[in-house]
């Protein structure tokens, strides 16, 4: 049985080559425009970087897929064409799409290329799933977070196609590529301009008190007290005015996916790859996300009988994420 790969993020140069250093086999990145999901200002690749990223990973025996994994509308589809065809160019190990026409015509264009599906496909059984098999060729798709780890053996049982599944970082309550919320905030697509909260929308107002105030398009999210943590400011993760004049997450606390207590049973369930969210992230996030998973894997397959999460893999975990507390998602049951 080969080794889960681990799949680790990449925002900048930096990143990558500190993912690949503590022990990622492969890196996921994007270009720095729309056509990928995390499209944050100063973050992601020029065609120039990502030469050097290519070659920095080919020389370390390493891979890198590139996401491009938006949805164009009418007047801009021949700028994720462009992407495709830089992506090939490139040389990447795999490209991550969601979009049917764009899957269409990277299939069509260039029939012998590795295509991955995008966890912002929302691609969550298995006939969906080999149906984008049987009509685009998709050798591996990446698994939306909502899924219970005994839904994905059902579904393994059931498809010859990879399955690749978050692990650590961020957690998205919603079934990615269909969440409009930050879209009535700021009339702003998620899903065309790549970004939850589109950073000319943000605001941070440092009150009288020494707190903070985050908006969204003026809609303010969150007034926080002086020492609080900041969340992510998504609509998802503001703290609103309750009925009894409360306030509260009413939709999702700002807590994250640690999925390494329940790894063996996702390996066992037939996984091929296990993601790190965190594109937006740190170097030394993604540095230390990367390097506990790296063990975390390596203890599994020394012995998967003894297996347990150690200490230290928390400690270093937990200084990572947002917020202050962890979850494993619905992998523990929905």
């Amino acid at each position: 049985m080969d080794k889960v790969e681990i799949v680790a993020p990449a925002g900048n140069l930096v990143s990558l080559k500190a993912a690949v250093e503590a022990g990622a086999d492969v890196v996921y990145a994007g270009f720095n425009d729309a056509t990928n999901a995390r499209n944050f200002e100063g973050l992601n690749f020029t065609i120039k970087d990502l030469e050097r990223g290519v070659d920095f990973v080919r020389m370390h025996g390493r891979q890198l897929y590139l996401a491009i994994n938006t949805f164009p509308q009418r007047d801009t589809l021949q700028g994720w064409h462009g992407a495709v065809d830089w992506a090939v160019e490139l040389g990447a190990d795999a490209i991550i799409l969601a979009d049917m026409g764009v899957l269409s015509y990277a299939r069509k264009k260039y029939p012998d290329i590795n295509i991955h599906l995008s966890v912002q496909a929302s691609s969550s059984n298995y006939e969906s799933i080999n149906f984008y098999k049987r009509h685009f060729g998709v050798k591996r798709v990446v698994l939306p977070r909502v899924l219970t780890v005994s839904d994905i053996k059902t579904l393994k049982e059931n498809t010859d196609v990879e399955v690749e599944v978050f692990a650590l970082g961020g957690l998205c309550i919603n079934i990615e590529g269909r969440c409009y919320l930050s879209s009535f905030v700021t009339g702003a697509s998620t899903n065309t301009e790549g970004v939850c909260s589109p950073t000319r929308f943000v605001k941070f107002v440092n009150t009288d008190e020494g707190g903070l105030n985050i908006s969204l398009n003026d809609v303010v999210l969150n007034r926080l007290d002086a020492g609080e943590m900041a969340p992510y400011p998504t609509s998802c993760k503001g703290r609103y005015i309750m009925p009894d004049g409360s306030t509260s997450y009413a939709i999702e606390d700002p807590e994250s996916l640690n999925a390494l207590s329940i790894l063996p049973g996702l390996i066992e369930a037939g996984v091929s790859a296990l993601k790190i969210e965190g594109r937006q992230r740190t170097k030394s996030y993604v540095a230390r996300m990367t390097g506990v998973m790296r063990e975390a894997i390596d203890s599994y397959y020394a012995s998967p009988g003894g297996y347990s999460v150690k200490p230290e893999w928390e400690r270093k975990v937990l200084a990572s994420f947002e917020g202050s507390s962890e979850t494993v998602g619905s992998y523990g049951g929905r």
